[in-house]
């Protein structure tokens, strides 16, 4: 990425760039460890990939932050993470977690191209959404071939277009409920899943926290999202759908040796809600029926809490790193 004639990094292109270096740094250490550990050579060589593309991310953002005379972000570093600790997850929930990562980099690659304005910083995130699309469909592919991935519920063929006629079709409640839209039924069950493998993942982190207020936050993160996985199936169950989703949470093992720092599984932890918040706007957007509305908001304000409770434990244990942000202007005037 070349400099452009000097122009300086914009709010948005330095944020995203930042974002992103934090996210591949931690990314390597996941990556590592989960290969010493792999044993089906399909998912192995899946992961080799994603970890050799993560790779050559870190080397061109670490050389542009050199280039513009920005800091170059800690991150994470070979003590976050412990090669010879014991698998805490299985080969399927690997799988299920490249699949949500190249998600998770999906969206923040489209978002970069979106936000930037600089040439070169758009056409490296423009190329970066390219590979993380090639990977996501491998990753996807494979999902499916192990039986992990499970197709969403077909609907039926309309005869004809049709247009809504009664103001009952924004209706959610009791006898006036109309049955759910393809969209409504996406966006439950894309929920379900992601919560899924949340639900899995935090377990994991439970069993291993070497803090006993980390311990007890990552087991509240594992009740909400089993609790939020049981809402949007449920609500897929009342209309005679299959919920589209597995429980993952038999996919982690009894082991109770950390193989990554608790600062790493908390920064992933508040990442993912963080994508959670996101998503649940995202469903909220296209979900007309109210009461759909009304679950999306409640359970959004129930994560919020919990990043926020996950913001303040990175704080007060110095792990926070602090994001590019605007001069305190009026500090400077003092």
């Amino acid at each position: 990425m070349e400099n452009h004639h000097h122009i300086e990094l914009t709010a948005a292109e330095i944020s995203t760039l930042w974002t992103a270096y934090q996210s591949d740094k931690m990314a390597v250490c996941g990556l590592k460890h989960f290969l010493v550990q792999v044993k089906d050579e399909e998912i192995k060589a899946l992961l080799e990939e994603i970890l050799s593309t993560v790779q050559v991310h870190i080397e061109r953002l670490t050389d542009l932050f050199h280039k513009e005379g920005y800091p170059v972000p800690q991150g994470f570093t070979e003590q976050d993470v412990n090669l010879s600790a014991p698998r805490i997850f299985s080969d399927k929930l690997y799988l299920e977690y490249a699949v949500n990562m190249t998600t998770m980099s999906m969206a923040t690659y489209s978002m970069g191209v979106a936000v930037v304005a600089r040439e070169d910083i758009a056409d490296y995130f423009g190329e970066n959404l390219v590979i993380a699309k090639d990977l996501h469909r491998k990753a996807k592919k494979l999902s499916l071939e192990k039986g992990t991935l499970i197709r969403t519920p077909t609907v039926p063929k309309p005869k004809q277009i049709d247009f809504v006629k009664k103001q009952s079709f924004l209706a959610g409640w009791f006898a006036d409920r109309r049955p759910l839209l393809g969209t409504e039924i996406t966006n439950l069950v894309f929920n379900a899943k992601r919560n899924a493998v949340g639900q899995a993942v935090i377990t994991g982190f439970s069993q291993v926290a070497k803090s006993k207020e980390i311990r007890k936050y990552f087991e509240r993160g594992r009740d909400i999202a089993g609790k939020h996985t049981e809402i949007f199936s449920s609500i897929l169950h009342e209309e005679n759908l299959h919920e589209g989703t597995l429980l993952m949470t038999s996919e982690v093992t009894d082991s109770t040796e950390s193989p990554f720092s608790d600062k790493l599984m908390l920064f992933l932890v508040t990442t993912l809600i963080a994508s959670g918040i996101g998503q649940y706007g995202t469903s909220m957007s296209v979900s007309p029926r109210r009461d759909l509305g009304a679950h999306f908001t409640r359970l959004t304000a129930e994560i919020t809490k919990y990043a926020e409770d996950g913001a303040n434990i990175m704080i007060d244990n110095g792990w926070m790193e602090q994001p590019p942000m605007a001069a305190d202007r009026k500090g400077l005037a003092k």
